[in-house]
C-alpha cells in the first residue's frame, strides 16, 4: 500500500497540483515508435496511480500531442541536424505548454517522446521559475548519453543528441531564424554548472571534450561502481545545493537493457531499477522538484520487454513524485 509523500515542496506553490503533458513525437531520433510511449504509460494506469494513490490533482488535457499540424512539408538537414525545423516547432509548442502548468507553480510531468523534447520542457520550465522566484534551476539528466553534442560535433544529426548543447547554449547559432531554434533567444536556459549527469556509459569524442572543457559534473557507471549510488547522488544534490530547484530528465536507457530493454539506444552495463528508483527517490526527498521528464520509451522495440520498460518507467515516474512504502 502506497501513500502521498510527506516531503514539503520547497518551490511549488501548488505542491499538490500536477501538470502532465503527453508528447507523442519520435523526430528527434530514427525509430518509429517512442511516440507511442505516452499512450502505453497512461493505458498501463500511471496517472490513476498518481492521482488515486498519491494524492495529485491532474492537469491534464487527456491528449497525447502529436503536433502533426506543426510538421513541414519540407524539412532540409541544416547544420548537420536532421528534421531541424519539426523538432524546432515542437519543442517551442511543448515549451510554452509547460510553462502553462509551472507558472502556476505546479509540478510537471512530461511524458515523451524522444529526448529532443526536453529543449522544450526545460525551457518552459526555466522561464517560469526565473519569473516565479527569480532563480535559476539545475537540471540532472539521467542517461547512458551525455546528449550534449553540437550539430558540428553530432555523427548522427539526431537532435536527440544535442538538447543540451542548445539549452545551455552551445549550439547557439548567431542570427538563428525563429524556426530554427532562434525562439530560444540569446540567454541560455540552462547553466553549464547547474548541469549534473548521473549515468553515463556512452559518450561521443566530441562531447567528452565539452564536458571536460567547461567542467561539467558527471556521473559515469564507472563512478556508481566505485562509490555507489548513495555517495553518487550525495555528491551530486551536494554540487546543486539546497536553495535550487530541479528539473529531473530521465532517459529510460539509463537502465540496463535487462531493466528496460524497449527503447532505441541501449547501452549494457547501466543502472538497475533499483538504482534508478533511488536516484528518482533522492531528488524527491530533496522537496526541491519542479519538473520531471520520462523520455526514450519504445513499446514497439524488443517487444517481448515492452511491458517491463513500460512498468520500469512508471515506477521511476512514482518514486520521483513520492511514492513511499512508509
Amino acid at each position: 500500500m502506497t501513500s502521498p509523500s510527506t516531503i514539503a515542496p520547497k518551490f511549488l506553490s501548488a505542491g499538490n497540483e500536477l501538470g502532465v503533458v503527453a508528447v507523442g513525437f519520435s523526430g528527434g531520433q530514427c525509430k518509429p515508435g517512442v511516440d507511442a510511449a505516452p499512450s502505453a504509460l497512461i493505458e498501463s494506469g500511471l496517472l490513476n496511480q498518481l492521482k488515486d494513490d498519491l494524492s495529485y490533482t491532474l492537469h491534464h488535457d487527456d491528449t497525447v500531442h502529436t503536433y502533426s499540424e506543426l510538421l513541414p512539408s519540407q524539412d532540409p538537414p541544416h547544420r548537420n541536424m536532421k528534421n531541424p525545423i519539426a523538432v524546432s516547432a515542437v519543442t517551442r509548442q511543448l515549451s510554452t505548454q509547460v510553462y502553462s502548468h509551472a507558472r502556476h507553480g505546479r509540478l510537471v510531468l512530461t511524458l515523451g517522446g524522444d529526448h529532443s523534447i526536453a529543449i522544450g520542457t526545460i525551457a518552459g520550465t526555466s522561464r517560469a521559475i526565473k519569473e516565479r522566484l527569480g532563480r535559476e534551476m539545475a537540471v540532472i539528466w539521467v542517461d547512458a548519453h551525455a546528449d550534449i553534442n553540437t550539430p558540428e560535433t553530432s555523427e548522427s544529426g539526431n537532435i536527440h543528441g544535442m538538447p543540451v548543447a542548445f539549452l545551455t547554449g552551445l549550439a547557439r547559432e548567431k542570427g538563428a531564424r525563429e524556426e530554427l531554434f532562434g525562439w530560444l533567444g540569446e540567454e541560455p536556459c540552462l547553466s553549464l554548472k547547474k548541469l549534473v549527469y548521473i549515468g553515463l556509459r556512452d559518450v561521443d569524442k566530441g562531447e567528452k571534450r565539452i564536458l571536460r572543457e567547461h567542467g561539467v559534473r558527471a556521473f559515469s557507471m564507472h563512478d556508481i561502481d566505485k562509490h555507489g549510488i548513495g555517495r553518487v547522488m550525495e555528491m551530486a544534490l551536494g554540487h546543486i545545493g539546497t536553495d535550487t530547484p530541479i528539473h529531473l530528465s530521465f532517459d529510460v536507457d539509463a537502465l540496463d537493457p535487462q531493466w528496460a530493454p524497449s527503447t532505441g539506444t541501449p547501452v549494457r552495463g547501466g543502472l538497475t531499477l533499483r538504482e534508478g528508483d533511488y536516484i528518482a527517490e533522492c531528488v524527491h526527498e530533496t522537496g526541491s522538484l519542479v519538473a520531471m521528464d520520462l523520455v526514450e520509451v519504445n513499446p514497439s522495440l524488443e517487444a517481448m520487454g515492452a511491458q517491463e520498460t513500460i512498468r520500469a518507467g512508471c515506477s521511476l515516474v512514482r518514486c520521483a513524485l513520492g511514492d513511499t512504502l512508509l
